[in-house]
This record gives C-alpha cells, sequence and structure tokens, in this order.
C-alpha cells in the first residue's frame, strides 16, 4: 500500500498555558463559522457527492441509457479491478462492469428509470449510488473509495491494498475512531488495545516500544542503537524512539505488524512495525473538532479543516493541544510533577495535475515542555555491601529521611529541576504514479529532534547528582521508491530502494553535589575529604553519524487457486562513526594523586572513536493455503539484522582507566524468526485469528548500567542468544446489531537462552561483577497480556436529533514482569489490570458528546521500576495514572462534491 504522510501533530499546554487553548477554542469557532456558510444548505445532502473531478463524458448517438464514471481513491489517484455493478431498486442485478486501468467503469441498462449503483472491492468500504437513467442520457456517477478501517494492513506484495484477514502474516488494525473512543491519544494507551506492544518512558528520549518484548534495551537509552520496533508516519521513518510520546491527532488508523519486516518496510524492523496513517486531503469540505475536559486538570483540543481549492487541489490542516496537572506532588518545591504540555500542528497539500499522479507535500510540528518524567522512592534492598554503604546508614549519617517509601503515595522531594523540552517536526513529498497496472511511489522526508531535558537522577532531596542532562540535536533524512507490477496473471513483484542518513550531536553533563561522596565512595578517610565531589563534573561532546542503503523486494505467486507462496529479500548496508570526548571539571583541587583517583572513579575523561560497516542479505518466505471461503493458513520463516551499535554514554575503562576502545561498538543482532497461523471468520460478523511465533535473536544487543565503571554511565554488551516464543489470539463479533465485543490475548515467554556475564542484580551489588543469567527472562515482558472490549448500542432521539445512546467499556491486564535488565527479586513489576469506561450519544455524521472514565476502579499500579545509581540498594518508580473522569464533545462538518 502506498503510505502517505501523516505527521503527529500534537498536544498543548499546563496551566501555565492554558491561553493556547483559547486559541485553539477561537480558531475551532472561526473555522467552524466558515466552513459552515459553506456548508449551509449542502449539509444536509449526505449521500457522500463526488470525492474527485468527474471524469465521465456524454457519447453521442447512445440510444440506451449509459451508467459510467470513475473509480478513484482518497487521494484521487484512479482505482483498476474495481466491480461496479447496477442494481433495480428492488436490488435485482442489471449488469457489471470492472473498472479499467484508469478507473472507468461503463454499463448499458435496458430500459430508463431509477437504478443503484454499487462499487466494491475487497477491503475497501462498499459505496452506493442512486441514479435516475434517462433513454439516450449517460449518467456519471464518480466515486471514491475508502479503506475498510477495521481490515485495512500494508502487504508490499500485493498490487493494491488488501484486508488485513486476507494477508499471511499477524497484525492488529485499530481505527481512528477506536482510538478516540478509548482515550487512546498516543502509543503508551496504545498499548490498551494490543497486548503483543509494550511501552516504558522515563521520559521522551529514554522511551522504548517493544512488540513481543522486542524493542530497544531495557533501561537508559542509548542513541547509537536502532529501534527494533519500527515507527512509520505515512511511510516515513521516525528514528528517534522519542517519536512515541507524540500525541495522535487526524488518524485514520494505527497497524501493528508483528515480526521481522524487513522485506516491505524501508528501514529493516527485527521485531515489528507501527504505521500510523493519517486522515489525506480529498476533494470534500470538513471539518472535525473534539473538546474534552477532564479531572486532574485534564484538557484537550483536536481540530483538522479539509480545503478543496479546486478540481485538483486540496489542503488539510490539523491541530491537538493537550495539558494536564502533575500525577507526583513535590515536597522541596511544593508543585505538581509529570504533567502534559504538549502542543502541535501539521499541514498537508494534495495535487492530483492528471488522473494517474499525485502528490502530498506535508509539514509538521511539535512542542512538549512537561514539567514531568519523575520517579518516586519504591523501597529499599538489602546488598552484599557493608552496612555503611547501604542506603538506610548513608541516609542516617547525612541526617534525611525520604517523604515516602510508598510510590503510590506519589510524593518526591527531588532538588534538582525536571525538564522534558522536545521538538520534533519535518518536512516530506510523497509522489504516486500509476503505470497501467503498475504503480511507482516515492517518498522524501527530512526530519528533526531537539531535546532539552533536566533530570533530577538521584531521585531524593539530596545534593547527589545536582546535574543530569543530555541535550541532543538530531537529524535525519530519508528516501525511499517502490514499484509495485503484476508480472503475469499469477505473479506479482513489490520491491524499492531506501537511502538513510542520521546525525546526531549531543552535550552531555553531570555535575555531583555535597552528598554524592557518601553514597558513590567507600566511606573512607580519603573519601570523607571536604569538597571532594561538590561541583565534581563531566561535560561531554558527541557527535555520531549513520548512513544506509537498502534493496528490497518480494514476489506473491499463485500456485493455484488455494496455494500462494510469497518469497522476499533485502540487502542492507551501514556505515556508522563516532566521536566521543568527554572532560571533568569541579571538585576539589588537588594533586593528591590518591584523591584524584577517588573522583576519576566516579567520572572521568575519555576520548574515543569508531567508524564502521556492516552488509547483510536477509530474507523471507511465506505461504498461505486457503482452506475454505473464508479460512486459511499460513507459515513464515525469515531472517533478519538489527544494524550495528555504537556506545555514546561513555565505555568501560580497564584497570589503568583507559577506555576500551572495543566496548565502543556493539556487534549486529542476527534474527531467526518462524512463525505460523489461521484466520477465519466463520460466521458473519465473527474474525477470529491464532499464531504461534518463535524467534532466536542471536547477540542481542543489552544495555547496562554499572556503578563500578561510571556511576550514571548506561553502555550496550552483547547477549549470546535471546529467545522469545509465543501463542497470540485475537478476535472480534458483531453478537448482534446492537452489540459488538473485541479481545485478544498474548502468551509470550522471552529469555536470555544464553547470557554468561551479565551485570549482578541489585541485591547482589557487592559480590561478584557478573553473573550467568541464562534462562532468565527479558525484562518488560509480561508472561500474558490481555485485553477485550464491548460495545452496546441503542437507536434515540435526543433533542430532535436521531442518533443512538452507546455504553462501552473495555479492560486489559498484565502479568508481572521484570523491570531489570538482570533479574532482580525487587525490580518486578506486580500484575494489575485497568479498566476503562465511557457513555454518550452519537448523532449525525460524526457528532457525539460522552463522559468516560480511565481507571474506573482506581488500581495502584506501576509503569516501571528501577535501580537508583550508587547500587545503595535504593530503587525507584514511576506510579501510573490514577482513577480520572471527564466528558468529550465532538463535531463534524461534510460538505459533498466539488468546491
Amino acid at each position: 500500500m502506498v503510505q502517505t504522510p501523516y505527521f503527529p501533530f500534537v498536544q498543548a499546554t499546563s496551566r501555565r498555558h492554558r491561553a493556547a487553548f483559547h486559541v485553539l477554542s477561537v480558531l475551532i469557532v472561526g473555522i467552524s463559522t466558515l466552513v459552515g456558510s459553506e456548508v449551509g444548505a449542502q449539509v444536509a445532502n449526505t449521500d457522500g457527492g463526488s470525492a474527485a473531478p468527474q471524469a465521465s463524458q456524454a457519447i453521442a448517438g447512445a440510444t440506451l441509457p449509459s451508467i459510467t464514471g470513475v473509480v478513484r481513491d482518497t487521494a484521487g489517484l484512479p482505482m483498476p479491478g474495481v466491480v461496479a455493478r447496477v442494481l433495480t431498486e428492488g436490488g435485482q442485478g442489471v449488469g457489471e462492469a470492472i473498472s479499467d486501468e484508469n478507473g472507468v467503469f461503463r454499463i448499458d441498462v435496458r430500459r430508463a428509470g431509477r437504478y443503484q449503483v454499487q462499487v466494491t472491492l475487497e477491503g475497501f468500504e462498499p459505496v452506493t449510488r442512486p441514479v435516475d437513467a434517462s433513454m439516450g442520457g449517460i449518467v456519471s456517477v464518480d466515486v471514491a473509495l475508502e479503506p475498510r478501517m477495521s481490515e485495512m494492513v500494508v502487504v508490499a506484495a500485493r498490487r493494491m491494498d488488501e484486508a488485513l484477514q486476507a494477508a499471511p502474516m499477524t497484525g492488529s488494525v485499530v481505527e481512528g475512531e477506536q482510538l478516540n473512543d478509548a482515550g487512546a491519544f498516543n502509543v503508551n494507551r496504545l498499548r490498551e488495545l494490543v497486548p503483543t506492544v509494550q511501552f516504558f518512558s522515563t521520559n521522551p528520549r529514554n522511551s522504548s516500544v517493544s512488540i513481543r518484548g522486542l524493542g530497544l534495551p531495557f533501561g537508559l537509552t542509548n542513541d547509537g542503537i536502532e529501534p527494533a520496533v519500527g515507527m512509520y508516519v505515512d511511510g516515513v521513518f521516525f528514528a528517534r524512539s522519542a517519536a512515541a510520546t507524540l500525541d495522535l491527532v487526524d488518524v485514520e488508523r494505527i497497524e501493528v505488524l508483528r515480526g521481522p519486516q524487513g522485506a516491505g518496510f524501508g528501514r529493516n524492523t527485527t521485531a515489528g512495525a507501527i504505521s500510523v496513517v493519517s486522515r489525506r486531503p480529498s476533494f470534500t469540505r470538513e471539518f472535525d473538532a473534539e473538546v474534552t475536559a477532564g479531572s486532574l486538570g485534564f484538557a484537550q483540543v483536536k481540530s483538522s479543516v479539509n480545503v478543496p481549492l479546486g478540481a485538483r487541489l486540496s489542503t488539510r490542516f490539523a491541530f491537538s493541544g493537550t495539558s494536564r496537572d502533575g500525577l507526583l506532588y513535590n515536597t522541596t518545591t511544593r508543585s505538581g510533577l509529570n504533567e502534559m504540555n504538549n502542543v502541535g500542528g501539521r499541514g498537508q497539500v494534495l495535487y492530483a495535475p492528471t488522473d494517474g499522479f499525485a502528490m502530498v507535500l506535508a509539514a509538521d510540528h511539535t512542542r512538549q515542555r512537561p514539567q514531568g518524567f519523575a520517579q518516586v522512592v519504591a523501597g529499599v534492598a538489602p546488598t552484599l555491601r557493608p552496612a555503611n554503604r547501604q542506603f538506610p546508614q548513608i541516609i542516617a549519617d547525612l541526617n534525611y529521611t525520604p517523604p515516602s517509601y510508598n510510590a503510590f503515595d506519589r510524593l518526591t522531594d527531588a532538588d534538582t529541576p525536571h525538564r522534558s523540552n522536545q521538538d520534533l517536526g519535518g518536512t516530506s513529498l510523497t509522489m504516486e504514479k500509476r503505470l497501467g497496472s503498475a504503480k511507482l511511489t516515492s517518498i522524501t522526508a527530512w526530519r528533526y529532534w531537539n531535546w532539552d531535558p533536566s533530570n533530577d537522577r538521584d531521585f531524593l532531596g539530596l545534593p547527589v547528582t545536582t546535574v543530569s542532562a543530555n541535550p541532543s540535536k538530531q537529524r535525519q533524512f530519508t528516501q525511499e521508491v517502490r514499484y509495485t507490477t503484476p508480472l503475469t496473471s499469477k505473479i506479482a513483484f513489490s520491491g524499492g530502494v531506501f537511502a538513510f542518513h542520521q546525525s546526531i550531536d549531543s552535550d552531555g553533563r553531570q555535575e555531583h553535589g555535597s552528598a554524592a561522596a557518601r553514597f558513590l565512595l567507600p566511606p573512607t578517610q580519603a573519601a570523607l575529604t571536604p569538597g571532594l565531589l561538590d561541583g565534581y563534573g563531566q561535560v561531554a561532546d558527541i557527535q555520531s553519524s549513520s548512513t544506509a542503503a537498502a534493496l528490497f523486494g518480494q514476489a506473491e505467486w499463485s500456485v493455484t487457486d488455494r496455494l500462494t507462496l510469497i518469497p522476499g529479500i533485502r540487502l542492507n548496508h551501514d556505515r556508522k562513526s563516532l566521536d566521543y570526548d568527554s572532560q571533568v571539571y569541579g571538585g576539589l583541587q588537588t594533586t593528591d594523586p590518591v584523591l584524584i583517583a577517588l573522583q576519576r572513579s566516579v567520572l572521568a575523561p575519555q576520548q574515543y572513536a569508531a567508524d564502521v560497516r556492516d552488509t547483510n542479505v536477509t530474507g523471507q518466505f511465506t505461504a498461505r493455503y486457503l482452506l475454505a471461503g473464508t479460512t486459511h493458513v499460513f507459515g513464515t520463516v525469515s531472517t533478519a539484522v538489527k544494524p550495528i551499535g555504537l556506545n555514546m554514554n561513555g565505555v568501560p575503562v580497564d584497570s589503568t582507566g583507559a577506555p576500551i576502545v572495543s566496548a565502543a561498538t556493539v556487534l549486529p543482532e542476527r534474527v531467526r524468526h518462524a512463525e505460523g497461523g489461521i484466520k477465519t471468520e466463520p460466521w458473519r460478523g465473527v474474525r477470529l485469528n491464532l499464531s504461534v511465533f518463535n524467534t532466536d535473536v542471536h547477540d542481542f544487543q543489552a544495555n547496562v548500567v554499572n556503578a563500578d565503571v561510571g556511576v550514571l554511565r548506561g553502555y550496550l554488551a552483547n547477549a549470546d542468544l535471546v529467545r522469545v516464543r509465543g501463542v497470540e489470539f485475537d478476535g472480534a463479533a458483531e453478537i448482534t446489531s446492537a452489540v459488538s465485543v473485541f479481545g485478544a490475548a498474548a502468551w509470550t515467554d522471552a529469555r536470555y537462552a544464553r547470557f554468561t556475564d551479565a551485570p549482578a542484580p541489585l541485591e547482589e551489588t557487592g559480590g561478584p561483577l557478573a553473573k550467568d543469567i541464562s534462562g532468565s527472562r527479558l525484562p518488560g515482558v509480561p508472561e500474558w497480556a490481555l485485553t477485550f472490549g464491548v460495545e452496546a448500542r441503542r437507536g434515540a432521539t435526543l433533542f430532535s436529533q436521531s442518533g443512538e445512546l452507546f455504553v462501552a467499556g473495555d479492560t486489559s491486564y498484565r502479568t508481572e514482569f521484570s523491570s531489570s535488565a538482570t533479574p532482580s527479586l525487587y525490580l518486578n513489576v506486580p500484575a494489575y489490570a485497568l479498566a476503562n469506561l465511557r457513555a454518550g450519544y452519537r448523532w449525525g455524521n460524526g457528532w457525539m458528546v460522552s463522559v468516560w472514565c480511565r481507571n474506573a476502579f482506581d488500581t495502584d499500579y506501576l509503569e516501571l521500576l528501577s535501580a537508583a545509581p550508587g547500587n545503595s540498594g535504593l530503587y525507584v518508580g514511576m506510579p501510573g495514572e490514577p482513577r480520572t473522569w471527564g466528558v468529550t464533545l465532538r463535531m463534524a462538518l461534510r460538505s459533498p462534491g466539488r468546491p
């Protein structure tokens, strides 16, 4: 499928910036007035109209009535192979035709009269139009088909989009309407609907999205590695995982594809892909707005407007703002922490100069300014260190007590400001050209990411680490060209080339305070020297670049009416370079080698460089067999490679204090994957899918934190072998015309099959530095994850408006999971279940008012746990959202036909 440019445009404001909401509200009212004046008398006409220029012309001399038209997609491009039927008003068939390569169809009827034209294509919503045919006349019925959002997913080997249910792969599709109804406006909330997705974030930069337990290393993010889950927005690859924290707006659907996708996507995605598909500009005047207000000061405004500027040109603009008060209370500053404060916007221009060519130019920008992502004290673990190096004795010596040891008191006394300033955006140009039955697509994109943080990395109201920040500037350029064509009546091909360049410039800084020596050094006489670490810090200049190029393709061979074979291949080349230079400053100025050695044991200057290349070939082979009309089985074997990594946070040192340069690079991950499944629709309105899989990852890139090498330094290493296997189920059913349900379940067994030199867990600090954790669980992966939802509807008339009342709810459940790179007795997040409820009234074409409650039973749960730096035994956690409630008003205006 041609993926088109959406860019999450997101968000607005905390209490300090509520004025932005007033601006957006005025904007909504103004646009509503303008669009309303255009819609005016047309708003009652809801037959859909023409979404593209009418292309049928009368044929002189015709005697019998003819019905003709052009079928296009929502971008205005012609669609060949679409079935058009003419029916009498009583539903009796009169004639049918298949649209040609220009999307044109024509059907002659025997007599004048009233008919219905029905246009259908698998995977798209059917369209029916009433027509009045007169003798000797020609009636034009031009149609725009929209994807059936509950079923559509990209399959690169296909000549056209196909229904997810027919695709020989495992994936989930969440419609935009379902996302809006569930309040799932970011990836964090998407996981409540798709149990195989996991999301963890200690701040936007340190965010990780995983599918089936594979993603980025759990814990402190290292900019020198690639995500195993590719995030795409309208076909554009977002290289930074920070994009997962953005609000989603104007979304048509989100596709979650599980398993390696290298033969179909531009950038290799060894665990899967999350593909966000936005609503493109169309030739219909549209205006949508949604306003939400809730507890904890939650406020959100989202709006979009689509304005055609002629028969060949259309524009679409979307805006969003989100704010919420903090979930934590800082007893030091007497203010809230972990708030939301986001605003963003996106614009698109569609130009279709001919029937076979279209281009979309898009630009977006998102701004986030929350005081957030603090963690609170969650407990203390005993370690193997002497008592005077453990947390209880350390804080006793410093005459300090945390505000609480219960994470759900939501109290912190952090004395360093928390700031998570992020700006992210870019531009893209998507061009699509029909070449007969073939399709040529080009996606060119440039993106930027600016990150300016401040963190309290000791998590306490003590001057241990007074500065911890790693501001970064990232720039990326991508170019993808894809060609899809049928080779014969039984063989189709899809292939492409992909180019990627990225540069990252970071200026890291860490600085310690007067309490640092007591936490980070043995309490010897020398370590207690006044001012030894007070003001002692490190600044790092880190510059890296990466360039990649890939050729990929796959063919689909319909061997018989039942058996289809799909081989695929990928050739990938990566080159990465790194320059790392860190210097130390401050602290006690001394010439005493003992005191200098103590300072350098905490933070030391380092300089190293790396320049590496890697070329690899991977492939896949898929077979699909149709058992019966709507039931098929499939199997896939594939290989994939996650590119070589760079250590951009510093490297371990040897016994002399020199950096171990060989640790600057990390081997690429090499993946072997096998999967099989069955998909069926046993009854009308019922969909059931089951799949099993096994994934082996050799040289798994693992992120570790070792206080004995650098208290706050995360660096990468390779685990010999990781094995992930599981069983997944998903289904949906229309129980009656008024009741629908959906559900999904995933059993995942994710383990280190062989990892003999992992760092010790928190409670074994002070013992051996390395531990064999072969057979242990991977972090962040619950064994069971489930979700279930139900909605009941009933027709009603309120305030003279015909519509429907609805009541809905969904619940998600996750079993206990490890929250430490090395499994620990103390760093395990307990199992929890969340329930969300909503009720409301829908009417017209997209109007809705609802009341909602998230985490309805006010469940206390943790997003994650982590060991505090220094390995004193202290561990901290991030509590999840408590119960919240609110009201949402949604409005929509449509003006069918050309402007």
